[in-house]
């Protein structure tokens, strides 16, 4: 090889270098200036570990239980204790009737209502073997079964050690369980509801998501700026017709679930109908949200995406959401999902009213009127 051709594949090598080095540089300071994007590469695996790490447990604890004691007596209250001393109970109302028992779970207020009937403690002492009775909550399978396997171990060693009842591995008395709602435990019954909740709030901020980005690259946001119209005219106009696509996805959803999974709708349609609107209109004043806040449509899917995450974890789709320690279902409380699954499975396996579900329908509208009113006030400023 001669001199002049190393030289040549000398400052060939170089060249190489160096344009790769700019390059290079180039792009970091581009990563540098699209925060967004940075910070989305930086929070996610941060915020999948956080999640999974801390707040996602599939072994629940502190379910709300309700107690219905029809006796006052010694071993009625070492059984509320026992129940009250558990990791897997917490006694949040003491009930005086059927009424109220049924009503705490058609509510939704607790998880358990637990009866100790009248004249317990005499047909134990006397060897009858009485029943207690316990009716679960069954529309999400997971968070239940576990408690319902410690009861009657836990109950047992409680009278034993109480009272000197024998413990002869031989059962004191009889559990006589009702799960309501889902008896047969079937998967499709808890997942049809949240994966209705969970489709349309993927689908819904992603659209709208878009929606102002799109127009601003596209150069048509300046038109719609100098027309006569407010900047609320200009988002319900935008999510109005979204709002039609995921009513009719809902009801493709729910139709596929009740035809091919036999799901069942125990409530009043028109309520679900409404409340899924509600929901619908919620996620797609978020979705608009972010579009007034991105610059562009890959920074506003990825915000769509951010929000997204901590909706499917923390929502009680996929895990028990009294299995999440207490941070964690505060975070849950402020996302628009928990309360829909909440809703959804309600109305359709317990048939429940508008009175049972006012909670959750107020949390909607409030997050909806808190996201449109960020939309709006940042809509102007939108191509500062």
């Amino acid at each position: 090889m001669s001199a002049l051709t190393r030289f040549a594949a000398a400052i060939g090598a170089e060249g190489f270098w160096r344009r790769a080095g700019a390059m290079l540089l180039k792009e970091f300071l581009q990563l540098r200036r699209d925060r967004i994007t940075f910070a989305t590469m930086i929070t996610i695996p941060l915020l999948q570990l956080l999640l999974f790490g801390y707040a996602i447990n599939t072994t629940p604890r502190n379910l709300p239980t309700a107690v219905l004691l029809q006796e006052s007596s010694d071993v009625g209250r070492s059984i509320l204790a026992a129940i009250q001393n558990t990791k897997f109970f917490k006694v949040t109302q003491m009930l005086h009737n059927d009424a109220e028992f049924d009503r705490a779970l058609a509510s939704g207020q607790v998880l358990f209502a637990i009866e100790i009937p009248a004249n317990f403690e005499r047909a134990l002492r006397r060897g009858d073997k009485p029943a207690l009775l316990v009716a679960a909550d069954a529309t999400d399978p997971v968070a239940t079964g576990t408690a319902v396997a410690a009861l009657s171990t836990l109950v047992t060693t409680a009278l034993a050690n109480d009272h000197g009842l024998p413990d002869s591995g031989q059962p004191l008395f009889e559990i006589r369980t009702h799960e309501r709602y889902n008896p047969a435990a079937v998967t499709a019954l808890n997942i049809v509801p949240g994966l209705l909740g969970t489709i349309l709030t993927l689908t819904m901020l992603i659209f709208t998501a878009l929606s102002v980005t799109r127009e601003i690259e596209r150069g048509t946001m300046e038109s719609l700026l100098a027309m006569p119209i407010t900047p609320l005219e200009i988002m319900l106009g935008k999510i109005a017709p979204y709002v039609l696509v995921g009513f009719l996805q809902a009801a493709l959803i729910i139709g596929a679930g009740v035809v091919l999974f036999s799901v069942p709708i125990m409530g009043n349609m028109l309520l679900l109908a409404a409340l899924t609107t509600l929901f619908i209109a919620t996620n797609l004043s978020f979705g608009y949200t972010f579009s007034t806040l991105a610059q562009n449509q890959l920074q506003a899917v990825q915000m769509s995406m951010m929000f997204f995450l901590p909706n499917m974890l923390l929502s009680g789709f996929v895990f028990p959401f009294l299995g999440m320690p207490a941070w964690a279902q505060a975070v849950g409380e402020w996302l628009p999902l928990t309360h829909f699954i909440r809703i959804a499975r309600a109305i359709m396996l317990k048939g429940s009213t508008l009175a049972d579900l006012r909670y959750d329908t107020l949390a909607l509208a409030g997050l909806m009127a808190v996201a449109m009113i960020i939309a709006v006030t940042r809509f102007r400023r939108t191509l500062d």
